[in-house]
This record gives structure tokens, sequence and C-alpha cells, in this order.
């Protein structure tokens, strides 16, 4: 997908945001909360000035920069890069993200590298790619309702709807919207379900068989 969306996800006790489109990390929001957790005020904890202008972090940043020019994908260009407004702050690189988090705590480092370097938003992505799928596949059948399929895929995985729930999705979530999008895209394709209606029942049957009631 290319709309790009900021994801909040878990990293131990911490919120992390994260950016779909570039992947970039709001280091801000990590520092803050890191900052509250020691019971430091911005004024007397850590700050992002701090790490960008230590000797290895500079030497890394140039490292880094020499990777990103060789890099086809436009997106990927920058190290980091401060924005106003709403969910505003300094983002971050993935790479540079994984250094700043361990500069914050080395304790760190484990938690961090599995975070960094799970399929989450692979997952999201594909959920993307695979809706647009299961679309194309879907308006061949008269009657098709793009927010009502996307409502029932939402009962089936989340027990609930909502416009952000993609979001906050775990990695098992976005898997299992993935794994419904795909089958019922091919069974539209295969001509096994003929028709909008149809195709709602069968959704509501995996509800049932999931949930054992049907809300939508």
């Amino acid at each position: 997908m290319k709309t790009s969306v900021v994801m909040v996800r878990k990293m131990g006790k911490f919120d992390v945001s994260q950016r779909t489109g570039d992947e970039m990390f709001n280091a801000t929001l990590l520092l803050n909360q890191w900052n509250e957790s020691i019971g430091a005020s911005g004024r007397k904890g850590k700050r992002i000035d701090d790490f960008l202008n230590t000797q290895s972090t500079k030497e890394f940043l140039v490292a880094l920069s020499d990777d990103l020019l060789n890099t086809e994908d436009s997106r990927y260009l920058k190290t980091h890069e401060t924005t106003r407004g709403k969910n505003g702050g300094t983002w971050m690189n993935p790479l540079l993200f994984i250094d700043f988090a361990m500069w914050l705590n080395p304790t760190f480092k484990l938690s961090v590298l599995k975070f960094v370097y799970d399929q989450l938003i692979q997952e999201r992505k594909l959920a993307g790619d695979n809706y647009l799928v299961l679309s194309s596949s879907g308006v061949k059948l008269q009657g098709y309702k793009f927010s009502e399929v996307a409502k029932a895929i939402q009962w089936i995985v989340y027990g609930k709807t909502g416009k952000e729930l993609r979001q906050s999705a775990t990695e098992e979530q976005l898997k299992e919207i993935n794994e419904i999008q795909m089958k019922f895209a091919f069974a539209i394709d295969m001509n096994y379900i003929k028709t909008y209606p149809q195709l709602i029942e069968e959704l509501r049957e995996m509800y049932r068989i999931k949930k054992r009631k049907t809300p939508f």
C-alpha cells in the first residue's frame, strides 16, 4: 500500500510509533517515556541531541547515509527528520532507531533487535495489498459492498469494528486478515462463490465457527 499511517506498537512497557510509508520510528515518543520511567524531566533526562552528537553516532550516520544513497527506493533516503504537529518529533530510520534505543538502555539490545526485525509492518502491507486483491475479485459479484465486507472481516478477526484497528493489530491478527482475504478472493475467482449474498454467508459462517454468534 502506498498510503502511510502511523502504527502504535508495544516494545516492552513502552509505546513505539512507526510510519508504514518509510518505516521510520518516532524517537521522541520513546525518549519521553524513557525519561518519565526513570523519573527525569526533559531537562534532566536524556536528549536526542546528546545521542546525535556522540562521535559513534556521527560515524554511524555517515555510513548509513552512504548506504541509503545506493538504494533504489526513494522512501529510504533519510536517516532522520524532525516534524511538527500531530505525530511530530524526531523520526529515525529503523537502523538508527535500533542504535538510539540501545543508547537509552543497553539492556534493550535483545528486545529491540527482535522488535524492529519482526514481520508486523510487512504483514500490514500484505493485509492492505490483499484487501485490494479481494476487492478486485469482489466487484465481480453484483451488489458487492466494500465497507460491509471490511466490517465482516473485522468482526471475524477482532470481534469488533473500528476505523483504526489495523494500526494496533498484532502480527497474528494481520496474518489472519491476509489469509481470509486471499481465501475469499480465490473462492470468487474460481467461481466457488458466485453471488454477494453467498460471500456474506460464508463470512458469517467463518465467524460462527470462531465466535459462535453472528453480529453482522
